[in-house]
């Protein structure tokens, strides 16, 4: 279901300008700033200004139709909110985020939460991380 359709199913009244905004969430494959929302949204319709954006991110966030990350870098990112769970690997010299998804870390998790007498519920992992200097790091296909 496409973030626009998620938010009429929500009950939120979509104008043209949040249609745009919406579209430009869904189709990133970064995790962008409300700048750079702005930026994009503003090439498709130069009508949308920034505080536009902002209202419509703070909206969609409330609704819980995107998600905000801080990964340290002194701004919020989104993305929409993921229908399977995900974890992060933030690239400290570029501000490239990995999304990766590893079983191994969600099952010790798991286990830390029992353990400490907790079912968990939720979390979040991200990773801060530098290239190695042999930047031909290996991934295997199963853990991203």
């Amino acid at each position: 279901m496409s973030l626009e359709q998620i938010c009429i199913t929500k009950g939120m009244r979509m104008t043209e300008q949040r249609r745009v905004i919406a579209r430009v969430l869904e189709d990133a494959i970064d995790h962008p700033d409300t700048e750079e929302l702005y930026n994009r949204a503003s090439k498709i319709d130069p009508r949308i200004s920034i505080s536009t954006v902002y209202r419509t991110v703070a909206l969609f966030e409330d609704a819980g139709i995107i998600e905000r990350h801080d990964f340290k870098d002194g701004r919020a990112r989104y993305e929409p909110a993921p229908d399977n769970h995900h974890d992060h690997l933030i690239d400290m010299k570029t501000g490239k985020v990995i999304e990766f998804h590893n079983e191994e870390i969600e099952a010790i998790q798991e286990i830390i939460a029992r353990k400490l007498g907790y079912k968990l519920v939720d979390h979040r992992l991200e990773l801060y991380a530098v290239p190695l200097p042999d930047s031909s790091a290996e991934q295997s296909d199963e853990d991203t």
